[in-house]
């Protein structure tokens, strides 16, 4: 044979296997019609509830892991609901259901902040603490006792040179240099005792109102011995009763009024140094016999309340009986 014949021998042929389809689910092979008929029709197993059912040796070990996980998707996928009605519907062996509406009371457990009270216009968020609580509880807080009422007029004298945050930082020194303000003891100093009232080397207080102080402590004892006591001289301006001017805002708050001005003239004449009307009213604002809290502020009512709850004192009681008609 020749070598062109060799080269036309025929070739065999090639054998193509069939490629794969790639259709809408993913590169799968179809499966065709006849291929589902030669599968043998699978039922679905049919479980009892745990509280019925026993256990059977003859489950394998996948069967029962697949009979758990339904029995537990269905328990766990019931749940009542406050509306409707729960219509469950099995397909392939799960338990669905259908329009449920779930309904869940939020509660709200945040904290209610408070509101913020409500204070004079001259307290603000930056005052001084002190002077806070001393608006709070004690401005405006009528006063009886004798020692007090004293204390609080030196205080009121003290603002020509102090403020009132300033004067109750050294409310503590005070008391100890002029003995609790007892006026019967304050009358006793000497020129030595005055002039040593220093607190850090200085002076407490100017010397005018040291001596002022001294003297009137003097007269605070006289007074006592022709009113009884130095609260009922102070009370008999207002009748015993404080007024109440029920301000709406800071600037109708006056510096002095007629009765502090009428209360000035008495007392000058009797011999008080440094009482000035405007001394006088920051005196009366400061012991309560005037009400000058703003209607807006929490302790305006309150005061109001103190005043009507307050009982009398022996004295005050002694010497509306005399006055009366």
């Amino acid at each position: 044979m020749s070598v062109v014949s060799k080269l036309r021998s025929p070739v065999k042929p090639m054998v193509v296997e069939p490629r794969a389809i790639l259709c809408s689910t993913g590169n799968r092979f179809r499966v065709t019609k006849s291929e589902i008929t030669k599968k043998p029709q699978q039922h679905p197993r049919v479980t009892k509830s745990p509280a019925t059912e026993k256990p059977d040796s003859n489950f394998t070990a996948s069967t029962d892991d697949s009979s758990s996980y339904s029995s537990s998707s269905e328990r766990s996928s019931v749940k009542s609901t406050n509306s409707g009605k729960i219509t469950p519907s099995k397909r392939n062996g799960v338990t669905k259901l259908n329009n449920v509406v779930s309904v869940v009371a939020v509660e709200d457990i945040s904290p209610k902040i408070p509101e913020p009270v409500k204070r004079c216009h001259w307290i603000t968020p930056n005052s001084d603490p002190i002077y806070v609580l001393f608006h709070d509880e004690e401005w405006g807080v009528p006063v009886r006792d004798d020692k007090k009422l004293f204390e609080l007029l030196v205080f009121s004298q003290a603002l020509a040179e102090f403020s009132w945050p300033s004067i109750l930082r050294k409310r503590d020194d005070f008391r100890k240099l002029f003995e609790e303000f007892d006026p019967s003891a304050i009358a006793q100093f000497t020129e030595k005792r005055l002039m040593s009232l220093r607190v850090n080397g200085c002076l407490i207080l100017s010397e005018q109102k040291l001596r002022a102080i001294v003297e009137n402590a003097k007269l605070v004892l006289k007074i006592k011995q022709e009113f009884g006591s130095f609260s009922n001289y102070c009370w008999r301006f207002v009748n015993h009763k404080p007024l109440r001017n029920g301000y709406r805002y800071g600037r109708q708050v006056p510096v002095k009024s007629p009765k502090a001005e009428y209360i000035s003239k008495d007392m000058m004449q009797r011999g008080f140094r440094c009482v000035g009307p405007t001394v006088i009213y920051s005196f009366l604002q400061a012991s309560g016999i005037v009400n000058d809290h703003l209607t807006a502020c929490f302790r305006y009512q309150e005061c109001n309340v103190e005043t009507e709850k307050g009982p009398k004192s022996p004295a005050i009681e002694i010497e509306l009986d005399q006055h009366s008609p």
